[in-house]
């Protein structure tokens, strides 16, 4: 087992220029200008809810900006990815599966800040974030695909910022070159939660009276891997008296390099979990007649990884190193 100083956040200890995140915008405003350019009928002024999608994806840009260069305060963070969750729900970017609205609010709110904290969270080993979206983004394309939304701007968006995750990821895989930063993370946390609240949450398939609980299961099976992990990390810091809020080498990440992967293997096998919830999530909507078997194969599904994840930071434990100089 390795020792670990748990005051240190980020995994290693090169410090390396962060500047994936920024190729990310770019790239996002360089896909909405070429949507105008080839659609200029379309106006993005009387378009409410995509003007939101842009403003709230730039508030978290330039929160995570602020957090690289000048190391905000966590509150400050936390206002910040709240106030995206408060743009997208008022400008009609909001979770629908409730009757009660302020309910679907409520849980649009701790959808977006969740993902945003997620993504963020996850981006603690390199490669990871970025394959984990890479795989979310391609499963997006998929649901936008079957829908036949070619022609939409978050299609146009979607091609764009999975063109500059692909080209980052030469330059972010172990031994890493670069890294997205805060300023990658909120950016594609924003971006990922209101994507999977339109692809997703509020996916109109033809399915029983149980449609909501199946879009649950379809969003749970895509969002695995940053789900698992937040949710993994939320429930041993509970369980010891810690603030989940707070940065640490207790990931699931960390423990399956605890158990003797490098850090290139676990990238491999996150990305590879990844990577399978885009083939299943394939599966999940060829599916015509649901019957009682789908449910429980892909509740299945869901509980084994967790419980395969969950398990592996309870029985590869890091021996920890005090320091005074940390």
């Amino acid at each position: 087992m390795r020792n670990v100083d748990e005051n240190m956040v980020r995994w290693a200890s090169q410090s390396k220029p962060a500047l994936g995140g920024i190729s990310f915008f770019i790239n996002f405003l360089f896909s909405i200008t070429l949507f105008l350019m080839f659609n200029p009928q379309r106006e993005l002024i009387g378009n409410i809810e995509v003007l939101g999608l842009i403003i709230a994806c730039s508030t978290g840009f330039l929160a995570g900006l602020a957090d690289d260069a000048y190391n905000t305060r966590p509150l400050l963070k936390f206002l910040a990815q709240l106030s995206c969750a408060l743009i997208l729900i008022f400008t009609g970017t909001s979770i629908h599966i409730f009757e009660t609205e302020w309910i679907n609010f409520l849980l649009t709110i701790a959808w977006v800040v969740g993902i945003m904290n997620s993504i963020n969270m996850l981006d603690n080993m390199d490669a990871i974030s970025t394959a984990t979206s890479i795989c979310i983004i391609l499963s997006s394309l998929i649901v936008l695909s079957l829908m036949k939304d070619f022609h939409t701007i978050q299609y146009f968006i979607l091609i764009g910022v999975l063109g500059a995750l692909l080209g980052f990821l030469y330059y972010n895989w172990n031994p890493s070159k670069m890294y997205m930063g805060d300023t990658g993370s909120q950016f594609l946390g924003v971006l990922l939660a209101a994507i999977g609240i339109y692809c997703f949450w509020n996916a109109p398939f033809q399915a029983p009276a149980s449609s909501a609980y199946k879009n649950f299961l379809l969003t749970v099976i895509i969002f695995l891997v940053p789900l698992v992990d937040t949710t993994t990390v939320t429930i041993n810091r509970m369980l010891k008296g810690k603030s989940p809020f707070v940065g640490g080498k207790d990931h699931t990440t960390h423990h399956l390099s605890y158990a003797g992967f490098s850090d290139r293997q676990v990238a491999i096998i996150l990305s590879a979990i990844s990577f399978l919830s885009c083939l299943i999530t394939l599966y999940f909507l060829s599916v015509k007649n649901w019957k009682t078997f789908h449910t429980v194969f892909f509740t299945a599904y869901i509980l084994f990884f967790f419980a395969l994840l969950f398990i592996s930071t309870h029985v590869n434990r890091p021996v920890i190193k005090n320091r005074k100089d940390s």
